[in-house]
């Protein structure tokens, strides 16, 4: 019996040793893996890397958001030669040889830092898996609900009404009558719509928030896109053509405004001066030097003067009151209607005709309107610059006559907050959208509802059985 329970036992140590050798073996060839990018080294850039390395902030130069924008390295040169990671500049950091990473905190532990030199040496592969758009033009969005409308523009001939979308924007008979084309984009958001002067062509700005500012240009007779253009590393706003329709003016999340030309894209100036967002602009010319200027409007309160040609900053024409939201140029005076958090909307001179003082009089206001409910979401001037509509964060919206200032409508609006107002070409009728998704046509003056729909076709829901 003795014999048989020594037997036993050493056949016991003889699989348990066995299994030790096949765990280790694994354990070694799970080890031998190349290390991946995409699931690996991507989440510690992203977690712990990215606040601080990013386009808004982008500390030493560096970007980290993409693996592209990884290898082209910072302001002392590439983070990382490909197999040799002694001499990569991130393993200076990660290890404490040079200022430890992650900036302010805890370096990251052994095994990541481990994770990163294995990853180089092994040749720094970037094994991101291609990801395929399920949007696009024979695919478009597909609505279980009624998307924020955040714009709408009725072209110069008074046939079409674009409406923003998701991913796309809605070409519709201007009456509500029915879709006519549907023009799918890469920007999730369409923050504003203007069609050139001469109708030819419609711009579509916007982007997808943190990832890319857009600004797209559609032929307004085959609805067929011209150019896409990216810019920044956020959604842009408050689109507008220049007076002869050659160069497009926007506002970005970066703060800056921003002029490029139609349709290629290039950048003809930038101005950096406002201190936060900018929500809109406009052009105008002035009648005495007959230089082309941009109007642009923030939260910082300001709406600011820039001259096209040279970028030169001119004037804030305005006394600071406000966070302001919205701007819209009077289309037959040198006069901008601007609005925002107060309520109030106020209507400017575009050009100074008294000398700027120390007691910040605000010598280019013409008149304040009405005290609006709420905040000011949008504005619009009639055609023939007479009337103005505005909209606030209630739904409301109240039609005003410019030359006294009388309120000659009151008009419900939308559920919940309003977005986007645009006059017909005639004058004779607004359009208003807002959170509720559903655009609504008014007859004017008299402000009764003529018509109201989704401007976006909805998924049929089938019944459980």
């Amino acid at each position: 019996m003795a014999c048989e329970a020594r037997f036993m036992r050493r056949m016991q140590y003889g699989w348990l040793t066995m299994a030790l050798g096949l765990l280790a073996l694994f354990g070694e060839r799970a080890n031998a893996a190349p290390v991946s990018y995409h699931k690996q080294i991507w989440p510690i850039l992203q977690t712990k890397c990215q606040g601080c390395h990013q386009p808004a902030a982008p500390g030493g130069k560096l970007v980290v958001i993409s693996f592209a924008e990884f290898l082209k390295g910072g302001e002392h040169g590439a983070g990382l030669v490909a197999g040799k990671p002694d001499d990569s500049l991130v393993m200076d950091y990660l290890t404490g040889k040079k200022t430890l990473m992650p900036k302010g905190g805890p370096g990251l532990p052994a095994a990541q830092i481990a994770l990163f030199k294995r990853w180089i040496a092994e040749g720094a592969k970037d094994d991101t898996p291609a990801v395929i758009d399920p949007i696009n033009a024979a695919h478009p969005p597909v609505y279980a609900a009624p998307p924020v409308i955040t714009a709408l523009a009725f072209s110069p001939d008074g046939q079409t009404l674009a409406v923003s979308g998701y991913r796309e924007t809605l070409l519709h008979h201007a009456d509500g009558s029915g879709l006519i084309a549907r023009l799918v984009g890469q920007s999730q958001k369409i923050q504003s719509l203007a069609y050139s002067p001469d109708g030819k062509m419609l711009a579509a700005v916007g982007g997808s928030p943190a990832r890319f500012g857009e600004a797209q240009f559609w032929d307004t007779t085959t609805n067929r896109e011209i150019n896409a253009v990216q810019t920044t590393f956020d959604t842009l706003f408050g689109g507008s053509f220049s007076p002869d329709g050659k160069q497009l003016g926007f506002g970005a999340a970066d703060n800056s405004v921003r002029v490029i030309s139609v349709p290629d894209g290039k950048q003809t100036m930038r101005l950096d001066n406002h201190s936060d967002w900018v929500f809109a602009t406009c052009f105008a010319v002035d009648p005495k030097t007959k230089t082309l200027n941009v109007l642009s409007t923030s939260r910082d309160q300001a709406i600011k003067l820039t001259q096209v040609d040279n970028g030169s900053f001119i004037d804030d024409i305005n006394t600071h009151y406000t966070a302001l939201r919205c701007l819209v140029r009077n289309p037959k005076e040198d006069q901008v209607l601007c609005g925002g958090d107060d309520g109030l909307p106020r209507l400017y001179k575009i050009f100074r005709t008294e000398g700027r003082t120390m007691n910040q009089e605000d010598h280019n206001l013409i008149r304040t309107f009405d005290k609006q409910p709420s905040t000011i979401t949008s504005l619009a001037f009639s055609p023939d610059g007479m009337r103005i509509a505005v909209g606030c964060d209630t739904g409301m919206v109240n039609v005003y006559t410019v030359a006294d200032g009388k309120m000659v409508a009151a008009l419900p609006g939308s559920e919940g907050a309003l977005f986007a107002l645009a006059f017909t070409p005639d004058g004779k009728r607004l359009a208003t959208g807002g959170l509720d998704g559903r655009v609504r046509l008014y007859d004017l003056p008299g402000g009764a509802l003529f018509k109201a729909f989704v401007p976006v076709p909805l998924a049929v829901k089938t019944a459980r059985k």
